[in-house]
């Protein structure tokens, strides 16, 4: 496989794809968020929470905040990041009204927590964060390449500006959120990113990194006949 510098999060809520994304030795932590755990049946936060420290505990591994209020979701940033040493504190860039998260960033970031801002999708949001951001302290922006892609908008001139951006507070670091392909990750990488996250499956997709088009044309071929056989169906 070509070698990348930057870091693979595994995101998702799955325990055990979470083990098996970490054995693969190409996962350096490990990100979630409450769509994820919804998915996942998960019925308790905190004994999902402990249960991934304790398998994971010298990995950066970000949970989410659950309020919409910035009050409550100041106590709940507090009591994740009780969690561990290792545990990054995500906050959503704004509330559901559309009200600014910077002012709790700020004050959070003053109380030496480390926060993973997320489903940022604008500078203007990119250079908020980093500003809020107290020095010494160590924090995540993540900004979701892949939803402005989404919207018909090349996310590569606005990554490279927010990789340049978080490289002038020390301890920042710049996450590539919502990737859908391996190509992602090549991309993610050559602009300088420092964390991608991506899901089990695309993780699994690796080993196609430099992988011969005619060996995997062949593979294809192969696939399509297994299913084939499988399904038992006759044009003739």
């Amino acid at each position: 496989m070509k070698s990348i510098a930057i870091d693979i999060y595994s995101d998702g809520a799955e325990i055990e794809k979470m083990k098996d994304s970490y054995k693969s030795g190409k996962v350096s932590g490990f990100t979630t968020n409450p769509s994820l755990m919804k998915k996942a049946g998960i019925t308790s936060y905190t004994e999902f929470a402990q249960e991934v420290v304790a398998e994971f505990p010298s990995v950066p591994i970000s949970f989410e905040v659950f309020s919409d209020d910035f009050e409550i979701m100041k106590k709940e940033a507090l009591k994740i990041a009780e969690y561990g040493d290792n545990v990054f504190v995500k906050i959503p860039i704004t509330n559901t009204k559309g009200e600014s998260s910077i002012p709790l960033i700020h004050e959070l970031s003053k109380e030496g927590l480390s926060l993973n801002v997320t489903a940022i999708l604008t500078i203007d949001q990119v250079e908020e964060t980093v500003d809020a951001f107290v020095e010494g302290t160590t924090n995540i922006v993540s900004v979701f390449a892949g939803r402005i892609a989404d919207t018909g908008v090349d996310p590569l001139p606005i990554m490279k500006q927010s990789v340049e951006i978080c490289q002038h507070k020390a301890g920042t670091k710049l996450l590539w959120a919502s990737s859908r392909e391996v190509l992602n990750i090549l991309q993610a990488d050559e602009i300088g990113a420092d964390i991608i996250t991506c899901t089990p499956d695309l993780i699994a997709k690796l080993k196609n990194i430099g992988k011969d088009l005619k060996e995997l044309s062949l593979d294809t071929v192969k696939m399509f006949n297994t299913d084939i056989k499988s399904l038992g169906y006759s044009i003739l």
